[in-house]
């Protein structure tokens, strides 16, 4: 037992820094006064003060936000409709279909998925900018939080709903006080799932963005194709600790939310 305890952490180690290390060696060099990878010279702030002087930088950084915010707000909306729908559904084939269906995005290629987006936005004549960017970032996380919020769905007891319809509860009652409240985990792990996929995400970013409108991970790139530059490494180390102060925010709200007593819902 010992050994083989032994033996899985060490694989756990070994993980976690073939997936932390190249980040890591990034984040150091984002504070070296040197312009290269290769000799660390002296520790500098210079880097990150340029990222923060940059004002083309710093819209495109609200940009972002704005369009991860709204996306993943609108996307967890429409997601948790949609799984409250398809738990509804009472045919088995049917149930099937419709989480095939809401599959296809999540496991197509991601450039098959803005190639198809570009053209759909282009037959319907939608600008390139701002609007395709988001109804595209919506349209890839609806599916994330119909999976997130589906398995808690499904977990819940049928006879909480019918209780409360025994009680005298209406629709809404039911859906506001009985279901909603026991679905909360799932739909807080969908909008944050959604929104690190959205900060995140590049390839389909990259074909339905429009001159004059650009996100962070498409602006990453294009600097990175201008050559090696210490900025790059400054940004995306903040980028980085944006998305860990998500993760951790996430775990602790739920583990507060863990950690209350139980209070079963009123149905007046």
């Amino acid at each position: 037992m010992t050994k083989k305890w032994k033996i899985s952490n060490l694989y756990l180690i070994l993980v976690f820094v073939i997936l932390y290390a190249p980040i890591v060696y990034l984040s150091i060099y984002s504070f070296n006064s040197a312009d290269n990878m290769t000799n660390f010279e002296s520790f500098t702030w210079d880097w990150y003060k340029e990222v923060f002087q940059d004002g083309r930088l710093l819209i495109i950084v609200l940009n972002t936000l704005v369009i991860a915010l709204l996306s993943a707000a609108i996307s967890t909306i429409l997601g948790v409709i949609g799984a409250i729908g398809i738990h509804a559904v009472r045919r088995k084939r049917v149930e099937t279909s419709l989480l095939t269906l809401n599959s296809i995005l999540i496991v197509s290629p991601d450039v098959i998925i803005g190639a198809s987006f570009l053209i759909f936005f282009t037959i319907l004549g939608i600008k390139l900018g701002f609007t395709s960017v988001l109804l595209s970032h919506i349209a890839f996380s609806v599916p994330i939080v119909v999976i997130m919020v589906l398995p808690k769905l499904q977990e819940m007891s049928p006879t909480l709903v019918d209780a409360a319809r025994d009680l005298g509860a209406s629709r809404l009652d039911v859906l506001t006080k009985v279901i909603l409240p026991y679905i909360t985990p799932g739909i807080f792990a969908g909008f944050f799932t959604a929104l690190t996929y959205s900060l995140d995400d590049f390839a389909v970013t990259f074909f339905v963005t429009g001159n004059g409108f650009t996100t962070l991970s498409v602006e990453i790139y294009s600097l990175a194709r201008q050559g090696i530059s210490m900025k790059i490494n400054a940004l995306s180390t903040l980028i980085f600790l944006f998305t860990l102060a998500l993760v951790l925010g996430y775990y602790f709200l739920n583990k507060r939310r863990a950690e209350r007593p139980l209070v079963r819902p009123e149905v007046s």
